[in-house]
């Protein structure tokens, strides 16, 4: 898993049966001080995430076990919207 924040969206007509419904949002990798690390991603969203919000993102078969469909295309999926991060020191 990996914290995000969500830069964009993609509207798409024709697609996967198993992404009917679901909306694909594009994200920017951050570290734990906000600052964009790597290069974006195109995330499937399981919990009604936004443009400028900070989400946790989880990868590979977790992703596709969010939405119960071991068969969907997904390899990303948001599944929290993150209100705070706190690091100890």
């Amino acid at each position: 898993m990996y914290i995000a924040k969500i830069v964009g969206m993609v509207v798409s007509t024709s697609k996967d049966e198993n992404l009917v419904g679901k909306k694909i949002l594009i994200v920017q990798p951050v570290n734990t001080k906000y600052e964009p690390s790597g290069n974006t991603e195109v995330a499937v969203d399981c919990v009604g995430a936004g443009a400028g919000e900070y989400v946790l993102v989880t990868t590979g078969s977790s992703a596709r076990n969010v939405f119960e469909n071991s068969k969907s295309p997904i390899d990303r999926a948001i599944v929290a919207i993150i209100d705070n991060i706190e690091v100890c020191p």
